[in-house]
């Protein structure tokens, strides 16, 4: 599971962004001073989100300097209710990856934290591991324990769907789409029969069931 810090001093503000992320499934932890955000700068973390103007003495700009002195690689995302092109030019220029403008829509903020993620880690997209399952996109073939495992076209686009988009949750309607293709007018019902098959195939798939919505692989 991915972990994500928030520092935000708006803690109503920061509550909801929290809530908004683990739904998606990632672990969250909020400071609201950079100071305290400070002291965790050598945890194990994925992905920062950072307020720049805190009410401490210490900025989002201080955190996220001290952050790059330990690890140039952890993306760091800014927010701020300052949209001057010098204050985003700055964040961008100290090591941020994204920048958003308060008040920012929570469902934009967390497609941009999936994009994020999925871009940091997944360095090469064509050979990917989960659990025991060693997964070659190219070749299309999945082995664990140095044994084939045989899927079919339809349930191999299943997997490539759900490993590129881990911890986000996909509707059926999504599945059907991605993995059908637009044209398809069978019922969603397919996907339940897919799912159904996958997991037969590969047991140690940690597909959670959103009922009445879709699946998420955790």
């Amino acid at each position: 599971m991915y972990k994500i810090y928030i520092v935000e001093d708006e803690i109503d503000l920061a509550n909801l962004l929290s809530s908004y992320l683990q739904k998606e499934g990632y672990e969250t932890k909020i400071f609201t001073t950079g100071k305290e955000a400070i002291d965790h700068i050598d945890d194990e973390v994925n992905l920062w989100i950072l307020d720049i103007m805190l009410k401490d003495d210490v900025s989002g700009y201080d955190v996220i300097k001290s952050i790059r002195e330990k690890n140039g690689m952890i993306p760091v995302i800014f927010t701020s209710a300052r949209d001057k092109d010098i204050d985003k030019i700055l964040g961008l220029e100290m090591g941020g990856d994204d920048y958003l403008i308060k008040p920012y829509s929570m469902k934009e903020l967390v497609l941009r934290v999936n994009r994020i993620i999925n871009r940091t880690y997944f360095k090469d997209l064509n050979k990917l591991s989960y659990e025991k399952y060693l997964v070659n996109l190219n070749q299309r073939s999945v082995v664990k324990d140095d044994k084939s495992i045989k899927l079919t076209t339809i349930e191999f686009n299943l997997l490539e769907l759900l490993l590129l988009n881990q911890n986000i949750t996909l509707s059926r309607d999504t599945i059907l789409e991605k993995v059908w293709g637009q044209d398809y007018f069978g019922s969603d019902r397919a996907v339940d029969d897919l799912v159904r098959r996958l997991r037969k195939k590969m047991p140690d798939l940690n597909l959670e069931t959103i009922y009445g919505y879709g699946y998420r692989l955790l």
